[in-house]
């Protein structure tokens, strides 16, 4: 019965993120993105419980990532489709006929995210550099970002509209942070191992940094959270 607690956990990670994919599609996109949250809660914890229960298995690892392509793969894509598909009809639901070619084809493009991201999950299951660190945007951070922007489209709706109330930029994040998840670029783990300075210092300033974004602009910085984890991420790699 043991072993199959961590598998339990995982599960639970696929039930919410199915839930972020129903509310997305009953249009409750705050709903969506808090069953994304629920789904990182669950992925957290099943690889911690298998490693204090000594029950780490293959079938464990390959449940955790067809889990993670529903949470952190197709749930994003529909709340980055619904974030789009707002700006387009701002008044609400239209006809795709409306649409000139150039729109459908940004309307669409979040489909990139759930292709790239089982491509990231396939190649971080097969990367034995990946143990402590990653190479290329790990998927829960790519949804974290979608789920900011959901809550700060709610409780920050005028810088919300200043930095991403345009569709071309929205669908550039699509592209680019696609391209992020399967690129070559270090990025490091937000687990803190131990507490000294030097093994932790760039993970310690990147918290320092949201911690006083956070008061001085309060929800506001849910816009930055994972562009400055990218930007640290960057300057490391080419001061490394």
């Amino acid at each position: 019965m043991r072993k199959h607690i961590p598998n339990l956990i995982t599960g639970l990670n696929a039930a919410s993120g199915a839930m972020a994919v129903f509310m997305a599609l009953y249009g409750r996109i705050e709903w969506a993105a808090c069953f994304i949250i629920a789904g990182m809660v669950f992925d957290f914890f099943d690889g911690m419980v298998a490693r204090l229960l000594h029950v780490k298995s293959e079938m464990g690892k390959e449940l955790d990532s067809l889990a993670d392509v529903i949470t952190f793969g197709v749930a994003p894509a529909l709340l980055a489709h619904l974030l789009i598909l707002d700006l387009l009809f701002p008044e609400g639901m239209g006809s795709l006929a409306l649409l000139t070619a150039y729109e459908r084809i940004v309307l669409f493009s979040p489909l990139l995210i759930p292709v790239f991201s089982a491509f990231r999950l396939a190649k971080f299951n097969l990367d034995t550099r990946q143990s402590v660190s990653f190479i290329g945007l790990p998927v829960p951070a790519h949804a974290l970002f979608w789920v900011g922007l959901v809550f700060a489209r709610v409780k920050v709706p005028l810088l919300y509209q200043l930095f991403f109330g345009n569709i071309w930029v929205l669908a550039l994040c699509v592209l680019i942070l696609s391209i992020l998840l399967i690129s070559e670029l270090p990025m490091f783990s937000l687990k803190i191992t131990g507490f000294s300075w030097r093994a932790n210092k760039v993970v310690y300033l990147y918290f320092l940094t949201i911690l006083i974004l956070a008061v001085c602009f309060g929800w506001a910085v849910l816009l930055f959270v994972i562009p400055l984890y990218i930007l640290y991420c960057a300057v490391k790699a080419l001061f490394s």
